[in-house]
């Protein structure tokens, strides 16, 4: 007689199917294909070197601790607004005037309204040309994540005629499956991001109380991370500004980088920039109506032929950035300069990429922000603590890394410049060296120059780099030594290389 068979109980089904279910959700989020206009390599376009604009802030403290600050990136923007001509889009995480936090600002010798004032530029310039086309782009953080309700600045540029578009998240990919997909079975389905709550805000104490839906959106560390700006030069060609620094208020103190160029190596983005808006929800009004037009190269618009000694720019977003830069720093060695500036250093393929470039005798220089300073909140140093004490024991003192000396700002840059023989390669941009912002997780955007090293541009880099490492002009004291940050607990490292893996980290 045949013996029956066992059945698993309903419970064991159920938890099965449930886990089932979960990993098929998270699988499906994390690998889903990517929306349109992410993951852009342009093609390397000449440009006119002149045309290149090498753009910094700069906050450091002399020997005294008397703070001094030099900024180039807000004042360049609004020029670029005042002198707009075709079209403006601008597009920015943050773009407010909220204070953080805690509900204030505690920086020293306070901080400058940039929000404001590029809001009454855009507006002025609206009241100057009625009919130009002016889009702007912002991260739903800048709402705190509420459903159609806009900061004031964001607001009376609404009001004012100007297009604001919210950037729609949820197409991205997960790049923090385990609450995202939890959020998703459990949560996302039925609970709204309503406007009116009574949750404490975490993002400004000072700021509207939350829906619990808003405050949950927090958690899965997306963004729409870029810093552009575009318009056209009125002949058909187009300007812009790539950064890494936003017009909020309460960064304006932090140290950034930004590249000007012009030509029509910007026009990939400026494609890419629309298809951000459009997956977004973004409906024109009838002055905006032609903007998309202007994605295509103008009749008559092409660049100058190449020449041995012309500079080229390439634009990256999202993935197409990491693949670019591990291609140069793979072939750099023996006689090459690698110099890396960086709010967060984290990625690993990055790291092997840095310590095999050392190990083939490149000379790699690195400076860190401590990862201390966040609007008023001192942070724990991961990760940058923790890998800038494995470059050095990994690469056996190969690799040099300073620390810049924060005073409650942060050192916000985000470059790379790598010297071969006569050539300089540059990336800058609104990406940190991180498994999110490198791994077709956050909207990001770079650009890529090729330019002669014997050039304005390569100079420029080079001084600006040269200041920050040797702590020259001497009064000033901008990066520390190695020694002063260094972090060789294997706790922290494990715990760093954990977050960066899982997701589980805003970094």
């Amino acid at each position: 007689m045949a013996r029956p068979r066992r059945r698993l109980p309903i419970k064991s089904v159920a938890a099965i199917a449930a886990l089932l279910l979960w990993t098929a959700t998270a699988c499906w989020h994390a690998f889903k294909p990517l929306p349109a206009g992410t993951h852009v390599h342009g093609p390397a376009v000449a440009v006119d070197t002149a045309s290149l604009h090498f753009l910094t802030d700069v906050t450091s403290a002399n020997f005294i601790g008397e703070r001094s600050a030099q900024a180039g990136i807000h004042a360049a923007t609004l020029e670029l607004v005042a002198n707009a001509k075709d079209f403006l889009l601008l597009d920015y995480f943050l773009f407010n005037s909220q204070p953080g936090p805690l509900g204030e600002l505690r920086y020293e010798g306070g901080v400058r309204p940039v929000a404001s004032e590029l809001g009454k530029a855009l507006l002025a310039l609206r009241a100057e040309q009625p009919q130009l086309p002016i889009l702007v782009i912002v991260d739903p953080i800048n709402s705190y994540y509420r459903r159609s309700r806009l900061p004031p600045e964001l607001d009376a540029l609404a009001r004012g005629g100007i297009d604001v578009v919210m950037t729609r998240l949820d197409p991205l990919r997960d790049s923090n499956p385990v609450y995202s997909t939890s959020w998703r079975l459990l949560m996302g389905w039925w609970l709204k991001a309503t406007n009116r709550g009574r949750w404490p805000n975490p993002l400004n104490d000072a700021g509207p109380t939350l829906s619990f839906g808003a405050l949950s959106r927090i958690p899965h560390f997306k963004a729409n991370h870029r810093k552009v700006a575009l318009t056209g030069d009125g002949a058909g060609s187009l300007v812009g500004i790539i950064s890494s620094g936003n017009p909020h208020d309460a960064s304006s103190a932090h140290s950034n980088v930004a590249l000007q160029l012009d030509g029509e190596a910007l026009r990939p983005l400026l494609r890419s920039e629309l298809a951000i808006a459009r997956m977004s929800g973004w409906q024109p009004r009838a002055a905006n109506a032609a903007l998309a037009s202007l994605a295509q190269p103008a009749a008559g618009a092409q660049s100058p032929p190449p020449s041995p000694g012309d500079s080229t720019a390439t634009v990256l977003t999202e993935g197409a950035i990491r693949t670019a830069l591990l291609e140069v720093l793979g072939s750099a060695g023996n006689g090459d300069a690698i110099d890396i500036a960086q709010f967060y250093l984290s990625d690993r393929l990055v790291i092997a990429a840095l310590l095999e470039a050392a190990r083939r005798g490149a000379s790699v220089r690195v400076v860190l922000d401590p990862n201390k300073d966040a609007f008023g909140f001192e942070k724990s140093g991961i990760p940058n603590r923790e890998v800038g004490s494995e470059l050095i024991a990994a690469s056996d003192g190969a690799i040099h890394l300073r620390w810049y000396r924060t005073h409650g700002e942060q050192f916000h840059s985000k470059l790379a410049s790598i010297r071969r023989g006569d050539r300089l390669w540059l990336l800058l941009g609104s990406a940190n060296f991180t498994r999110r912002n490198l791994g077709d997780y956050n909207l990001e955007a770079d650009v890529a120059i090729d330019t002669p090293a014997n050039g304005q541009l390569a100079a420029d880099v080079a001084t600006w780099f040269e200041a920050l490492w040797s702590n020259r002009p001497g009064a000033q004291e901008f990066t520390a030594d190695a020694e002063l940050y260094a972090e060789p607990s294997q706790a922290r490292y494990w715990l760093y290389r954990f977050q960066e893996a899982s997701g589980l980290s805003t970094f």
